[in-house]
């Protein structure tokens, strides 16, 4: 089913504003994927905050003309589905990990801070861990010696404890 101008014009409109609030773009054919395989697809991309669609690439193009994700461009050729994500590895995770389970989705290329990513850049996007861990191994580090002083000074307490009830029976 094609599209009339207007309706083409909606699209384009709607990806660019997308592409406005994204960090990542991931591209990745999908030929001889089922219904049924996009679906899950679709739903993992939904529950990670990812923007996945099939596009038409000319409409894509346009889209992303005048954008970080321009230099994808000319990687915009056969039936592809784009992934775009306000977190810096979310699109890139979310293709790259349904990938590895199915050979039928192929990844193409990405676009990462402006620069074009080759299908292995995309998946070295993909294996950085989301920004809750990064987070929290950041404030496990930040707790780590912390914990550790506040260890050294109840052990000190009870061994003082200790010596101060030792001298008061051998009183």
């Amino acid at each position: 089913m094609s599209l009339n101008k207007s309706e083409k014009q909606v699209v384009v409109a709607d990806v660019a504003a997308q592409a406005a609030r994204s960090q990542t773009l991931a591209l990745a054919e999908y030929r001889g994927l089922t219904v049924a395989h996009l679906d899950v697809l679709r739903r993992q991309a939904r529950d990670k905050g990812v923007y996945l669609h099939v596009l038409k690439n000319s409409l894509a193009r346009r889209a992303v003309a005048g954008t970080d994700f321009e230099c994808a461009s000319e990687s915009m050729v056969g039936p592809l589905i784009y992934g775009f994500s306000e977190d810096a590895v979310a699109a890139a995770k979310v293709v790259a990990d349904f990938a590895k389970g199915n050979d039928k989705l192929v990844v193409k290329a990405g676009v990462y801070a402006g620069k074009k990513l080759d299908a292995e850049g995309v998946k070295s996007l993909a294996a950085i861990p989301s920004k809750e861990v990064l987070l929290s191994q950041l404030l496990g580090l930040m707790k780590s010696p912390i914990t550790r002083v506040a260890g050294v000074l109840a052990a000190l307490a009870e061994k003082r404890g200790a010596g101060a009830d030792a001298e008061t029976a051998a009183a």
